[in-house]
């Protein structure tokens, strides 16, 4: 099979045209798709989502998970609000200590799974539980926010036109998502992050530092989870312990579905927020559809993702098949060139 670009562009190249493709087939189906009002709706509706995929997609590229990240948008969530409304705390203050939290808690998983060799699947299973636990025993309740700081951050943004605001939390989104492309693809750190997910041995024999940068990982996601669930507590105006049901999921389909390989070391932090738009265009798709189900949002979702693990499964399979041969021409080569040499003497 003929592939007229390296392989590890495939997956990012199907995100795009599917992204396309989905995007063209809603603008036919309703012109009110190519207003930059809907477009700007995307990335806001989805900021938090993006925010948590981005940490994800470093886990995911070390070959690890993270399942913690949806309870810990609840547990920043309550915190918040109970430190605003409940201690009468600055929302700045009190969004700071729900950052330093959720990196604190990554970190010890991260320091679980790292020294203690344990699956990352168990360890953040286990830290998803104690995070939503946490949360509901700071409240069962929804905890709304009437903070005056809460009106004006969300009455900030960027005027696009007289009549379009890219409001600050999709500000928020794209600034996490440039410095995500600037440590995954220009520092010392993504390039580890990369090494690790690609092949731990040969990372360990290169002198990589597997614990720093798999503790760093996973306390950025963390931290990104977290303030994730400081975007969503500006965008309900509530702390509530019940919040992120499920968000995980969210965060892994975009993640896959914008091209990273679940079994880590390829992919692009550009795939993700292409993911998040694809997962957007869906949601908004169906809601102008009033003749179709919400449920159809997931059927759609689930069949791109086994439709993005199938196209992962088929080109390593490719790449399996091509390193054997190379192997044998190499050898071939090297054979030759010693009767060559046996020959002359």
């Amino acid at each position: 099979m003929y592939l007229p670009f390296k392989q590890r562009y495939i997956p990012i190249v199907a995100t795009i045209l599917i992204c396309l493709l989905l995007y063209g087939v809603a603008a036919v189906t309703y012109p009110g798709f190519l207003s930059l009002q809907v477009l700007v709706n995307f990335i806001y509706d989805n900021s938090f989502i993006g925010i948590i995929a981005l940490g994800m997609t470093f886990v995911i590229l070390t070959g690890g998970i993270d399942l913690s990240v949806g309870s810990m948008v609840a547990f920043s969530g309550v915190l918040i609000a109970t430190l605003t409304e409940g201690l009468h705390f600055h929302p700045a203050v009190a969004i700071a200590l729900a950052l330093a939290a959720g990196t604190i808690f990554g970190l010890l998983m991260g320091c679980i799974i790292h020294f203690y060799e344990a699956p990352p699947f168990i360890v953040t299973l286990g830290g998803m539980f104690l995070a939503r636990g946490l949360a509901q025993i700071m409240s069962l309740e929804s905890i709304p926010i009437y903070h005056p700081f809460f009106e004006k951050v969300n009455a900030l943004g960027i005027n696009l036109n007289e009549e379009v605001l890219l409001p600050a939390l999709a500000l928020i989104f794209l600034a996490v998502f440039a410095i995500a492309v600037y440590i995954a693809h220009l520092t010392r750190f993504g390039r580890n992050v990369y090494a690790i997910g690609g092949n731990l041995h040969s990372a360990t024999l290169l002198g990589v530092p597997i614990g720093k940068t798999r503790l760093l990982v996973y306390a950025f996601s963390g931290f990104l989870s977290a303030l994730g669930g400081a975007v969503y507590t500006f965008y309900t105006s509530a702390g509530y312990g019940l919040a992120g049901l499920g968000l995980e999921l969210d965060a892994i389909a975009a993640v896959v579905i914008g091209g990273t390989l679940i079994t880590g070391g390829v992919g692009y932090v550009a795939g993700t927020l292409i993911g998040v738009l694809i997962l957007g265009i869906i949601q908004t798709f169906i809601s102008f559809n009033g003749n179709l189900s919400s449920h159809w949002t997931r059927i759609v979702i689930g069949v791109l993702i086994t439709a993005f693990i199938l196209l992962q499964k088929l080109f390593s399979s490719i790449n399996l098949k091509q390193k054997p041969a190379k192997s044998a021409k190499a050898q071939v080569n090297r054979s030759n060139s010693s009767l060559a040499s046996h020959s002359s003497s």
